[in-house]
């Protein structure tokens, strides 16, 4: 039956595979995504503004319309009804005399507390960060501001406030990323800024006036490079208690080098904001997951808490191979609270949408592979989401577990699990293309936080990165990859006689629309 299944999975993803690569030519697209969200063309880096109103998931984004590589930002703009088919909108939000769109946050004004619309028709309300090059090449540390613009119309057409800045640089060069939300308990909006090396709360009645609150982490979390682009949230644990989730991103100072997310686990008052514990924690393990925000605004009747991140690290997303555009978002990810031995850590799962991209010739294998075998099974491999069931028989020493996807080229990409440090890891050192950086290949790694002997792990393969979700999403690695023919190819094999490996089930997943 084993023999079977195998012939009937090979025709199926063979014939699924070559109608997916055939119409692969290089147009300056080789490596675009088939189901990440990517820019029409040119540049685009951190997710920004992203906040639900009226049906609609709006993402705006870091972008740059007139070249592939970082300059003058603006906010690029685009809009989803169900987080998996975008269509662009017209750029939102380009530079003037205050200086470049930095990134921000948006929220919707529902009281009115700003004056931009009404009870009726309440404001979208973006805020961001003023970057004045003139300044900063002047040596000046005051050249980063806070700005604010409105929208009465679904986000289509902007107006900047005319009294910007809101918030005035007190003379410090990183003074950015501004994440608003409305805060209950204190009755005001509640900005986290990065500032440096912490993070700094400020509040306003209105998004126009504010007044500094607190401060948090000058002595806390890693401290190997900027901090930037925070997020503070509300989240019940698995008892129900509300905890507070504070995001920051940092670059350098990473796990793996370079760009990273570190998050702490607390309580906050509507000024202050106390963590858990001291413990350094990452969103993500992997290199490739960076300047990540929630959605705002989600309504109650959803209540998920849905996070975006850019797939890319600053060591090399300038330089990385692809040429008409540059870059992609990771896939949209719900984050929860779980308890672990590590105290309350987050978990981060793809949305339930996500599926709607299967065509429906999954195939499913129990007892795909198990201890007893000694031969790697093979299958043909096109984009798709897959899942694996495994149970750790043995002693640790003996729990090894690995996913090779290759192609012709004899390029290859290992996903595994190495029981006796217990880690996750992903190796892309013969992955393909990487001359554009000295530090791309690597083998990375992630610990894993829980112990159960039962592992469920889901993939989604796309045509230049991976995304791991392990252990229920307790522990995730994203990675890009540039192979020169594109990985066509997957084996699983139990490295050691310590794994059985339950079930395997493939999704292959169709490409989604990005309207212009």
């Amino acid at each position: 039956m084993k023999i079977l299944n195998l012939i009937l999975l090979s025709t199926l993803l063979i014939s699924s595979c070559q109608k997916r690569n055939e119409s692969i030519v290089d147009k300056g697209e080789t490596y675009r995504p088939k189901f990440h969200f990517t820019p029409p063309q040119n540049w685009m880096n951190d997710p920004n503004g992203m906040v639900y109103h009226e049906g609609e998931y709006h993402l705006f984004y870091q972008h740059y319309p007139d070249s592939n590589v970082w300059g003058p930002m603006h906010w690029g703009h685009a809009v989803s009804k169900d987080l998996v088919q975008w269509q662009h909108l017209p750029i939102a939000l380009y530079p003037d005399s205050l200086g470049y769109i930095f990134s921000g946050s948006a929220v919707i004004d529902h009281q009115n507390t700003s004056g931009f619309g009404s009870l009726e028709n309440p404001a979208m309300v973006a805020i961001f960060t003023y970057h004045l090059a003139e300044g900063e090449k002047a040596k000046r540390n005051d050249f980063q501001t806070q700005g604010i613009a409105y929208s009465t119309d679904r986000g289509r057409t902007w107006t900047k406030y005319e009294h910007n800045p809101v918030l005035i640089n007190p003379g410090i060069i990183d003074f950015r990323d501004p994440k608003v939300s409305w805060n209950e308990v204190s009755g005001q909006w509640v900005m986290a800024l990065a500032v440096k090396d912490h993070i700094e709360f400020y509040g306003s009645p209105n998004l126009k006036r504010w007044n500094k609150l607190s401060e948090f982490g000058n002595a806390l979390g890693a401290h190997g490079g900027v901090w930037e682009c925070p997020d503070l949230f509300s989240l019940k644990d698995e008892q129900g208690n509300i905890k507070w989730v504070l995001f920051v991103s940092i670059n350098p100072g990473g796990p793996q080098g370079g760009s990273a997310t570190q998050y702490f686990v607390g309580d906050f008052d509507g000024n202050k904001f106390s963590p858990q514990d001291t413990v350094t924690r990452w969103i993500d393990y992997g290199p490739d997951n960076y300047a990540g925000v929630t959605w705002s605004n989600i309504p109650a009747t959803d209540g998920r808490r849905l996070f975006m991140g850019w797939m890319s690290n600053w060591q090399y997303a300038n330089r990385v191979p692809t040429y008409a555009w540059r870059s992609a978002m990771t896939i949209p990810r719900v984050l929860s609270l779980t308890q672990s031995d590590n105290g309350l850590s987050l978990s981060s799962m793809p949305v339930e949408e996500i599926k709607s991209l299967r065509d429906g010739s999954e195939i499913s294998l129990p007892g795909f592979l198990n201890a007893a075998d000694s031969l790697s099974k093979e299958i043909t491999l096109p984009k798709s989401e897959v899942e694996v069931v495994l149970e750790l028989t043995r002693s640790s020493a003996d729990n090894d577990f690995e996913i090779e996807l290759s192609n012709m080229k004899g390029e290859k990409l290992l996903i595994g699990l190495h029981g006796e440090s217990n880690q996750f890891y992903i190796d892309r050192r013969n992955s393909g293309k990487q001359d554009f950086s000295p530090v791309f290949g690597g083998k990375h790694f992630g610990h894993r936080i829980m112990k159960s002997n039962d592992v469920r792990l889901k993939l989604f393969i796309d045509i230049a990165s991976v995304e791991l979700f392990a252990d229920d999403g307790t522990l995730v690695m994203t990675e890009i990859f540039f192979p020169n023919k594109p990985f066509s190819i997957l084996k699983a094999r139990a490295v050691k006689k310590g794994v059985n490996i339950k079930a395997m089930t493939i999704f292959p997943l169709m490409a989604i629309s990005q309207k212009q």
